[in-house]
């Protein structure tokens, strides 16, 4: 029974994200669709796929970073869209930017005198900015939710692990009742912390 909720959850966690790509997508294709005055089948479909491509190409184009950075200012001076737009964006650049955020699997220490370990991603190397020293911004995600909670934890309780993202989130979110026989964990011996020479500023 623990073995099919695992996979249940497995599957949530796959589907969950694609579920949204396709609903969004659909509701693109169906407003083309009704904007068109004649009926072509797959002409709404085929109009949004060469839309999300051309906006993917015109993104990758060193003349358009101008552009984009001028729809980023003009977002960021309106206070509500600023924070949905803001945050969506760091949101999606993260799992599939060109800075990813969720890459990092870790083990945090969150007590030093407890042997209990937490599970997460190290997000960044460097916080600084909150007068922290040689500490790392470290993600937690929640089991049976898409939520989590951010800590700043000093970078020598934090230690990497050998396991994929995708495959510990999972996990995480499942509650620990998956099976995680696609990752490679490395043997809790031959773990090591992470040294403060490693805290340089990862923008």
């Amino acid at each position: 029974m623990r073995r099919l909720a695992g996979y249940f959850l497995r599957g949530l966690v796959i589907m969950a994200p694609l579920a949204l790509t396709v609903y969004v997508c659909y509701s693109i294709v169906t407003a083309i669709d009704s904007w068109i005055p004649f009926s072509v089948p797959g002409v709404g479909f085929a109009i949004t796929i060469g839309l999300i491509t051309l906006v993917g190409a015109l993104g990758s184009n060193v003349l358009a970073d101008s552009l984009v950075e001028l729809v980023d200012r003009l977002l960021e001076k309106l206070p509500f869209v600023r924070l949905l737009y803001g945050t969506a964006k760091d949101f999606f650049e993260a799992f599939v930017g060109d800075k990813k955020r969720f890459d990092t699997a870790v083990l945090v220490t969150l007590y030093p005198a407890s042997e209990a370990k937490a599970l997460g991603f190290m997000t960044r190397k460097d916080v600084d900015m909150f007068g922290l020293t040689n500490h790392v911004a470290v993600y937690l995600p929640h089991s049976y939710a898409f939520t989590g909670q951010l800590l700043l934890v000093p970078a020598e309780h934090v230690t990497l692990v050998q396991a994929g993202s995708a495959e510990l989130m999972t996990f995480i979110v499942s509650g620990g009742v998956t099976d995680k026989s696609g990752a490679t964990p490395t043997p809790a011996s031959s773990l090591a912390p992470i040294s403060a020479s490693t805290t340089s500023v990862d923008g």
